[in-house]
């Protein structure tokens, strides 16, 4: 095996590790709610999504052709940048899962991949416009957009339902919400899969294993739906706490038109390749399910920390993309890019470790993330 087979393929198994990470972060945008309402048991929840998210990973390529095209220059990107890249986006999701923040995977990959095309090529090689047109208008508009459709669903929602009785409405929504987080699933699925996809389409490329007008072969697209689906098994608890009951107490109409109006947005995006958020479009819309109830609360003070860690995401997964890759640059070649595995390796089972000793409670009295460890085992019930 060549230095270059070897490089390539340190960089697809990083691409497919950060895959697994999305899909177990960001269990909790489909079921969260739908296990805080008791419409789903967990385990029903998890493995349900799971299956979703594998189908859903082969529903559409315009999102990673994005990714692949729109960001970077690719004729300008090297294997080593995208493998940096990729750590900058996984060191990320395993830093915010450990604590519970539902951050976006999305951003963490984007910016990993920036901050290492910026050190290792110069702005140059950075697709501004397409960065500000495929990443942060969307990042502005689809979580106002949710909370807007989440609002009004959830007022029409209780208005309509206003002469039911209340056990009578809870149990109709419960059943309605196995099929609207089912979409949710499926939504994810087919955008955030895609954006590694476009990842390792963009690390063929850069090795000329195939051509850029080659699009996504057909092993990428099943081996990114299969990982995404696993991590979507695996369940992230940490976050699905965060989603299903720190910001509101929440019920099931609530549920039901939160899922809906994600699973909207989300679709809407992926059908015009925008590699949208799939949590800050699920968070929204959970905040638009509480103002759209009369006397519902919202945590205002979690939200803003949760939109405190969106904005930070896209430098901080650029940061460590670029020190990524200045160290496999310094120590050179595959040897560089091992050594750097290894440390992502080490970083992110330290942390497992110490996510078995002590999960976090996201929660204080006031039911305000607080990053607080507290020594327990258990998963979320």
């Amino acid at each position: 095996m060549d230095a270059n087979t070897l490089l390539l393929g340190l960089v697809v198994l990083t691409a497919l590790a950060f895959d697994f990470t999305n899909g177990f972060h960001d269990t909790a945008n489909a079921m969260a709610t739908s296990i805080a309402t008791g419409a789903l048991p967990p385990k029903a929840a998890v493995t349900l999504s799971a299956v979703l998210n594998f189908a859903g990973a082969f529903l559409s390529l315009q999102v990673a052709a994005t990714i692949a095209t729109g960001i970077v220059d690719s004729g300008a990107v090297t294997v080593t940048v995208v493998f940096a890249g990729l750590v900058g986006g996984l060191a990320w999701n395993l830093l915010t899962w450990y604590y519970g923040i539902p951050s976006s995977s999305s951003h963490a990959l984007i910016g990993g991949v920036v901050g290492a095309t910026l050190i290792a090529a110069g702005a140059g090689a950075v697709k501004g416009s397409g960065i500000v047109a495929n990443v942060l208008v969307p990042a502005l508009l689809a979580p106002l957009f949710a909370i807007l459709v989440a609002t009004l669903g959830t007022y029409l929602v209780y208005r309509i339902t206003a002469g039911v009785p209340g056990r009578l409405r809870t149990r109709g929504f419960r059943l309605g919400q196995i099929g609207s987080a089912s979409l949710v699933s499926l939504a994810h699925g087919t955008n955030d899969a895609q954006k590694t996809m476009g990842v390792i389409t963009l690390a063929l490329v850069a090795n000329e294993t195939i051509g850029a007008e080659d699009g996504t072969p057909f092993w990428v697209v099943f081996a990114c739906a299969l990982a995404i689906g696993l991590g979507t098994y695996v369940g992230g608890w940490r976050v699905i706490r965060t989603m299903g009951k720190g910001l509101i107490e929440i019920e099931s109409p609530q549920g039901f038109s939160a899922e809906g109006s994600s699973a909207a947005v989300i679709f809407a995006a992926s059908h015009f390749g925008f590699p949208l958020s799939t949590t800050h479009v699920c968070s929204g819309s959970i905040m638009g399910a509480g103002v759209g109830k009369r006397l519902a609360e919202v945590r205002w003070g979690l939200a803003g920390r949760m939109v405190t860690a969106w904005l930070v995401t896209l430098p901080a997964a650029g940061l460590v993309g670029a020190l990524a890759w200045k160290g496999t640059d310094l120590i050179g070649g595959a040897a560089g890019v091992a050594v750097v595995f290894a440390a992502a390796v080490v970083f992110g089972a330290g942390l497992y470790r110490a996510s078995r000793r002590a999960p976090v409670d996201h929660t204080n009295v006031n039911h305000e993330w607080t990053g607080t460890v507290v020594p327990t085992r258990e998963p979320v019930k």
